[in-house]
């Protein structure tokens, strides 16, 4: 396998495994609040995500970034929790009135990448070039993150516009369950012990 499949492979798996549901969860949140026909921007919103995540890793495989790790596994669900606030909290839906979803996509990439940081600096060696490996990792977590956004989205269009369930309640429902998970996931990583 050439390693443009091998970063790939392991990108596409950091987001599609039942061992990422934190990382699935996050998408879900920041995909919420938007329908079917928002999709270009849901895309700008992971590819944020990606962009914040893909600066953590690279700054790790050069050791300019280091956290606590406890800390790190703790501050991930807390991002779930903080993006479930904010769309349920939301009081307009219109893509101009969302903008700040866009910013804290890219801040929470920043600190979900920092999740993956370890694994990763121990793959790269500091002198190894890191572009094509970091690049294929992060098309692969990309390409994760458009299925499970087109799923939600797809969701979204089946609920809110075929059964006509209120979009609010869509929201709230998605948020609320995400953010019970992220609480119990917040609980279990608890950093001071």
């Amino acid at each position: 396998m050439n390693d443009f499949a091998f970063y790939f492979d392991l990108g596409w798996r950091h987001i599609i495994s039942i061992d990422a549901l934190d990382h699935i969860l996050f998408v879900i949140v920041l995909a919420a609040l938007y329908l079917l026909k928002n999709w270009k921007q849901v895309l700008i919103l992971v590819t944020a995500f990606t962009i914040g995540h893909s600066l953590t890793l690279a700054l790790s495989v050069y050791d300019l970034v280091r956290i606590n790790g406890k800390w790190v596994e703790f501050l991930i669900p807390c991002t779930i929790m903080a993006t479930a606030i904010f769309n349920i909290r939301q009081k307009s839906l219109q893509p101009g009135s969302l903008k700040l979803n866009y910013f804290l996509a890219l801040i929470f990439g920043l600190i979900h990448g920092l999740g993956f940081a370890n694994t990763i600096r121990f793959m790269l060696a500091k002198n190894e070039k890191i572009a094509l490996p970091l690049f294929s990792f992060n098309v692969g977590l990309e390409a994760g993150q458009i299925i499970i956004v087109t799923g939600i989205l797809l969701l979204s269009y089946l609920f809110v516009q075929v059964i006509l369930i209120k979009r609010k309640w869509w929201i709230w429902a998605l948020s609320s369950v995400a953010f019970c998970i992220a609480l119990k996931m917040a609980w279990e990583r608890w950093p001071f012990e």
